[in-house]
């Protein structure tokens, strides 16, 4: 259970839960975004308001004591008040009293501060008293502009003042002492009393004055006149108050919470504070919050009896159904208490009740479908239980009879040598229908061809109302049956198939029914798929290990491979040949004499014989090369040995490769050969032009001119015959490497041969030219003709001699043009007739009227006339030597 509320996604109460948060939670917070921007708004709207009524009173002191400023300017500008004329002062000061309520006296200090006169002269008098003391006095000798002093009790009345001072200066700069008008602390009291009258409604509004000294200097009270700040306010306004207007909540010295609101005066350095408790400022606030509070905590009630009454309406009964329905699931038995308690609740009419319906018809369905897949396995399990297609078909026929409660039924299949359906399978028919019946491809209104052609099942339902099945209805009422299903069988490889189902009476075959016996073809189908794929991977497989063994007995090398007693369990036609065994002797011989009789065939000692008989024996990977004799000629062997390995790496046999290297060892005396005939061939002429040029360098002896042009000729003809040996080897690498190109023009073929004869020096060697009249063109590469021409010139006057006859004949040769070499020199033996044309290969030199070649010519003839597209090769003739090769008239690929 308590995995099932740590699982979200698996319990519903939880989700439901989780929804509830995500509808409630948004709410709330909507809720108290709402409550804060409010009561930001009111707060903002509560302190603008203190505000506007603290600037208004700073602006209306500000004037009343600007005009008590400029009154006292003005009394100091009558000669009078400057010259201290005592019935002068009195009618002007008297004049001011009455003009001014808010002030109570009028004085005249000198320039020792001693006081001079005042009005009005009693209660007390003070004249004659020095007040040179007092702060505004002091700041009187330093300005000429009117001031006002701090708050204080006025010795002469008595009574709470704050004074508008002028200093008097003369014309020539003497101090004369200052003139004053006391302001009644009281009158200004009195008129914050008379606005915090007009505000009654907001309880506990209070509005202070202080003045420079931080003093309060206008209260409600009197008695709190002249009183430290400290005493009635925050202690931040017992220090310097702020110039701008300001607005904070802090605790006043009662304990109470209170808005303070400030506006300066700035022009005589006092301060206006408004200032109210909190719970009066923020009423409306404080309602709004109690409203948003009851809602939320109502919203939260209202879902926690909505969510108790879901959990035991709802999520309680399908927690109890979890179980039940789970073990429906699982097809395991339900308890009478289980059952007992979902027939109880299946009494009711709302969903929950429809739902345990549900539940209870479902048990019944699973029965019967559990019952259906337990058919459908026994089938698959025949299915892939054998191969043999006959009774695979036979026990999927008896398994779906037996479910489906059906009596006749068939599998019918295209029979390609009859080229008509016939059936391979059945049940429940009588012999005489399953022999007879066959259904031609070519009858459309065949219910098996409609189910073939159209791949979807197709059902008659009534064979003698149907009128699709008029002309096959004898056929039903002989066999017994009423209505039919047919239900193809999609097969790939296979022959078309289909599944028919007969009933002995009118019968509609439901949804549930078809789907079963589509199933049932389904298993049908892979049954003859298997079958059929089986038959033909198994001829794949013959042909591929047909093909495999061909191509191992097709190898040049020989292989064999041993178990692991020794014995050869193969071995292909090449080791058959070495060691002259045939096949049946070669099965199952010990490996040890296959290849002692391989060796027996060796040129080499006995002790390399030994070595490579030792390899085999002592197992795992090694190496050996050997030489035998084979048909009269000698090849050379690279015996390897190597273990066999299943796919596990566990050793199952061994093997041994006879691989023939005789190639690679041509290739080795050819490049040998190559090395030698080279140097040699190199060293000779250079040798030459070295000695004749030093000759002709030499300073002790002067050559005649004509031993100098003798010198210089043979240093020449030296310089050519090593330019004709290095384009010679160009050339044939050239053609070794397949880059040779052509360049085709129309051949002028009698100017050729004339050009390859100057070049091979006949020095009055004959030549005689024979040219078949009206020839065809010749388009080949000229350059490349001639140097053909050029190198059997050569070789036909190195083996005849200077005594030699040399004779060329030029016909047509059905598409080709061809060209013949003949001399009267000592010919070529037959034996050499397929060797000469090899790289670096030279008859034997004895024969030679000249120093022997390096053995390129007819090498880079060869190439040469394949680079063509022609053919060149040795005539068979009585005397002499004749070369006779093809230059296709148009031009083929070449044979490189």
């Amino acid at each position: 259970m308590t995995k099932r509320w740590l699982t979200i996604h698996r319990d519903l109460g939880l989700q439901l839960f989780v929804l509830y948060l995500l509808l409630i939670v948004p709410f709330l917070i909507t809720l108290l975004i709402f409550n804060r921007l409010i009561g930001v708004r009111i707060r903002g709207d509560v302190e603008a308001n203190d505000l506007a009524l603290a600037r208004a009173i700073a602006l209306e002191t500000d004037i009343s004591v600007n005009n008590a400023l400029k009154a006292v300017q003005g009394l100091s500008s009558y000669e009078e008040v400057a010259q201290s004329d005592p019935a002068g002062m009195e009618r002007l000061f008297k004049v001011v009293l009455d003009t001014r309520p808010t002030a109570n006296l009028v004085y005249r200090l000198d320039k020792n501060g001693i006081m001079v006169y005042h009005y009005p002269s009693g209660p007390s008098s003070t004249v004659g008293n020095d007040f040179s003391f007092r702060d505004y006095f002091q700041r009187a000798l330093h300005t000429k502009e009117p001031l006002i002093s701090e708050g204080r009790i006025s010795p002469t009345t008595n009574q709470a003042v704050a004074t508008a001072v002028m200093p008097i200066w003369s014309e020539d700069g003497e101090f004369l002492g200052v003139v004053g008008i006391n302001i009644k602390l009281e009158s200004l009291s009195e008129t914050l009393s008379a606005i915090i009258s007009e505000h009654q409604a907001e309880e506990g509004l209070q509005i202070d004055i202080l003045d420079s000294s931080y003093k309060v200097i206008a209260h409600p009270e009197a008695g709190s006149l002249l009183k430290p700040a400290a005493e009635l306010l925050p202690a931040i306004y017992a220090s310097a108050p702020a110039n701008e207007n300001s607005s904070h909540i802090d605790r006043g010295p009662d304990g109470v919470e209170r808005l303070y609101t400030y506006a300066p005066i700035a022009g005589i350095h006092w301060g206006v504070i408004v200032s109210r408790p909190t719970s009066a400022a923020f009423g409306t606030q404080i309602i709004l919050q109690q409203i948003t509070q009851i809602a939320a905590a109502t919203f939260v009630l209202i879902g926690l009896f909505f969510w108790g009454v879901l959990s035991i309406r709802v999520i309680r009964p399908i927690e109890q159904l979890a179980p039940i329905s789970e073990a429906i699931g699982q097809n395991q038995p339900i308890s009478s208490e289980e059952r007992a308690q979902i027939v109880r609740m299946s009494k009711r009419g709302d969903q929950i009740g429809h739902l345990i319906h549900s539940i209870m018809n479902m048990e019944y369905s699973i029965a019967a479908r559990m019952k259906e897949q337990a058919t459908l396995l026994e089938t698959s399990t025949a299915v892939i239980s054998s191969l043999d297609l006959e009774t695979v078909l036979n026990q999927i026929l008896e398994q779906m009879g037996r479910l489906l409660a059906i009596q006749m039924y068939a599998i019918i299949a295209l029979d390609d040598e009859e080229g008509a359906f016939r059936i391979r399978a059945s049940r429940g028919l009588s012999r005489q229908f399953t022999e007879r019946l066959s259904i031609m491809p070519t009858e459309p209104d065949s219910v098996t061809m409609r189910a073939l052609h159209s791949g979807q099942p197709v059902q008659v339902s009534d064979t003698e109302k149907d009128p699709s099945y008029t002309i096959r209805r004898p056929r039903a009422r002989a066999e017994g049956y009423r209505a039919l299903l047919a239900v193809p069988l999609h097969t790939k490889h296979a022959p078309p198939t289909a599944l028919l189902v007969f009933h002995p009476i009118p019968h509609v075959f439901t949804e549930n029914e078809i789907q079963l016996l589509v199933n049932f073809a389904n298993h049908a189908a892979m049954a003859i798929e298997n079958a059929v794929l089986f038959e033909r991977s198994d001829m794949q497989l013959q042909e591929q290990t047909r093909r495999l063994q061909a191509l191992v007995q097709s190898l040049h090398d020989g292989l064999i491979l041993s178990n692991l007693e020794g014995k050869a369990v193969y071995a292909n036609r090449r080791v058959g040949r070495m060691a002259d065994l045939s096949a049946q002797e070669l099965a199952g011989m010990p490996v040890s004499r296959i290849l002692t009789r391989v060796l027996s065939h060796s040129t080499d000692n006995e002790k390399a014989r030994k070595s490579a008989q030792k390899l085999y024996e002592k197992g795992g990977e090694g190496t050996a090369e050997i030489s035998v004799s084979e048909g009269g000629r000698i090849i050379y062997l690279r015996l390897e040995t190597f273990d066999v390995t299943d796919p596990y790496g566990d050793l199952i046999g061994r093997g041994i490769l006879l691989h023939d290297i005789t190639p690679d060892r041509e290739l080795d005396r050819m490049r040998a050969s190559l090395v030698s005939t080279v140097s040699h061939e190199l060293r000779t002429p250079l040798a030459a032009i070295k000695g004749y040029a030093t000759t002709l360098l030499a300073d002790d002896v002067q050559w005649d001119h004509d031993s100098q042009n003798e010198f210089l000729r043979i240093i020449s003809d030296e310089s050519d015959r090593l330019s004709d040996l290095v384009n010679n080897i160009l050339d044939l690498s050239r053609i070794d490497a397949g880059v040779l190109r052509l360049e085709r023009v129309q051949c002028n073929i009698e100017e050729t041969i004339q050009k390859a004869a100057r070049q091979a020096h006949f020095n009055g060697i004959k030549l005689e030219v024979q040219i078949e009249p009206k020839l065809p063109r010749l388009y080949a590469d000229p350059l490349r003709l001639e140097s053909i021409l050029r190198n059997l010139f050569e070789n036909a006057i190195k083996y005849a001699g200077e005594d030699a006859h040399i004779c060329v004949d030029v016909q047509k040769y059905d598409a080709s043009i061809l060209f013949s070499v003949s001399d009267n020199g000592p010919g070529i033996p037959q034996e050499e007739s397929m060797n000469i044309f090899e790289s670096f290969y030279r008859v034997d030199d004895s024969l030679t009227r000249r120093e022997g070649g390096a053995g390129l010519g007819l090498a880079i003839c060869q190439g040469l006339v394949h680079a063509h597209g022609g053919k060149i090769w040795v005539e068979s003739t009585d005397h002499g030597a004749c070369i006779a090769f093809t230059i296709p008239l148009k031009a083929k690929r070449a044979k490189q």
